[in-house]
């Protein structure tokens, strides 16, 4: 439960770093911006999901204003911090039950949606880095190691 939490964490501090640099790169880059929004919209249906709720409607690639994107990490963060503070060690292999947005149905634990959902974002914060090197604009550090330095 410790690795999971952990992980949480990590995703929210790693996705604060990323929406601080956005906030003070100067102009916009609309594929950095989709990008994340891309991560954050996902978390949301990911929780959508866990809670058992119909996610099939919510998009998971939008134009975001970072303003937006600003009230769902922030959303996002409390949503999964409140889930997992009342979650014990044999919930985690409950399974989910769930349709995609082409209504597929899909089984899957809850502790795999944690997994998924984690990695996930880093691999697309890993993308926003590159292109924000091809930009000229140093790379956010989002390394789980950093975090717990």
């Amino acid at each position: 439960m410790e690795t999971i939490r952990n992980m949480f964490e990590h995703l929210n501090w790693a996705n604060q770093r990323i929406l601080e640099t956005l906030q003070n790169m100067e102009g916009e880059n609309k594929q950095v911006n989709n990008l994340f929004s891309h991560i954050l919209l996902a978390e949301h249906v990911w929780f959508t999901r866990l809670i058992g709720s119909d996610s099939s409607k919510i998009p998971i690639w939008a134009e975001v204003s970072l303003g937006a994107c600003t009230e769902m990490v922030n959303q996002n963060n409390l949503n999964f911090k409140e889930f997992l503070s009342g979650l014990s060690i044999p919930a985690l292999d409950q399974i989910v039950s769930y349709r995609n947005s082409k209504g597929n149905e899909f089984n899957n634990s809850v502790r795999d949606i944690f997994t998924h959902v984690a990695l996930h974002g880093q691999y697309h914060r890993g993308q926003i880095n590159l292109l924000l090197r091809a930009n000229e604009i140093e790379p956010v550090n989002v390394d789980f190691i950093t975090y717990r330095r």
